[in-house]
Order: C-alpha cells, then structure tokens, then sequence
C-alpha cells in the first residue's frame, strides 16, 4: 500500500475568500473547485494541497483529512480488520473517487480515496 497525498479540509464558510488568501500568500493556485469544494496546490510533483469546503459531498459532513492510496478497496478491509470505525461506507462517487470515511483513534474523520480508473 502506498499513500499518494494527505490532504487537509478546513471548514468555512467562505471558500472563494480563503482561497483568495493561501494564493496570494503562498502562490499556491486552484486545481479543483466543485463549489462547495476547492483544493489549492503548488507546481511540483508532490503538491502540497488545501482544501477548503461547506460539506463533505453526498451528504456526509466534511472529513479533518483526505489520504489518497492506491488501492482504497485493500486500505478499506484493512481497517475493518482492524475494527476501526467506519463513518461513511466505502462508495463509488459521482466526482471521479473511491472513498470512505473512518475515524482515528482521537476522533478525527479520515476521508481515504482513490481516484476512480476512467478519472486518472
């Protein structure tokens, strides 16, 4: 199992502002923007990214992390393996990713994704 990224989420209210700010600061540009969701990243082959959103997608709230892998269908059996808490089960969504939602042991939401095959 490899981690690809870690991205963090931050909930607010005003994406287009915070945005605004972590480009300006940090030359940082958007790469995605669903409007409930935007992500920031800079050049390089292991971006740093930011994401910033009102709500989770498909109804779920917005996770504290997003850990891409590889294999989210492995990373998923590990964890009921090991028992850990699944907060949103693991679904095929409409924006091109495989996720779910698990909780770390100090209640974090975890949102562990891969992207779809036909999305890259």
């Amino acid at each position: 199992m490899t981690v690809k990224r870690i991205v963090p989420n931050l909930p607010t209210e005003d994406i287009e502002s915070l945005s605004t700010f972590y480009e300006t600061l940090l030359g940082l540009r958007v790469v995605m923007d669903l409007g409930w969701i935007a992500t920031v990243a800079s050049e390089g082959p292991v971006p740093p990214q930011l994401s910033f959103a009102r709500k989770g997608g498909s109804g779920a709230p917005v996770p504290d992390l997003s850990i891409e892998v590889d294999d989210v269908d492995r990373v998923h059996q590990r964890a009921l393996d090991l028992g850990v808490e699944i907060t949103y089960p693991l679904t095929e969504e409409p924006w091109g990713v495989r996720r779910f939602f698990a909780r770390d042991p100090e209640g974090r939401v975890l949102n562990i994704l891969s992207h779809s095959k036909s999305s890259g």
